[in-house]
């Protein structure tokens, strides 16, 4: 049995290049193989966003405070507020993040199809991101 301690790993920010704005990720777990699954909380201060992406075998996203919006490709922009629990298909296009005024915490947690969990895509725009701005439940 390993216990990961809380403060043991070190936060890292989200890389400009697939994210917008003001992101702190804070590893979790990232389990040895045979098993694939690895989970992080992943912090947006407002305005903050991830860049359009995939996974390959899914993602769960457990919203932990704050709320946020999230859009699935050709779709209308989502509020995501603490507590809602979010299932991504694999290979469903999607992004994620905080309002424009609010900061929104997850815990991501994907599984890994031959050592990759995500796959990064295009930024999302200024105008897609402000959708949220009429966004409905």
């Amino acid at each position: 049995m390993e216990i990961k301690r809380n403060g043991s790993q070190a936060s890292t920010k989200g890389s400009d290049e697939y994210f917008t704005g003001n992101v702190r990720i804070d590893p979790l777990f990232n389990m040895p193989e045979p098993a694939r699954s690895l989970g992080a909380y992943v912090t947006f201060e407002p305005g903050a966003r991830t860049a359009w992406h995939t996974h390959p075998l899914g993602q769960v996203l457990i919203v932990t405070s704050g709320c946020g919006w999230t859009q699935c490709w050709d779709g209308p922009v989502k509020i995501i507020r603490q507590g809602d629990v979010i299932w991504c298909p694999p290979g469903h296009k999607h992004w994620h993040g905080a309002t424009k005024d609010t900061a929104m915490t997850h815990i991501a947690i994907v599984e890994q199809l031959n050592g990759r969990g995500v796959d990064w895509l295009e930024k999302v725009s200024e105008e897609q991101y402000l959708a949220g701005l009429r966004a409905v439940e």
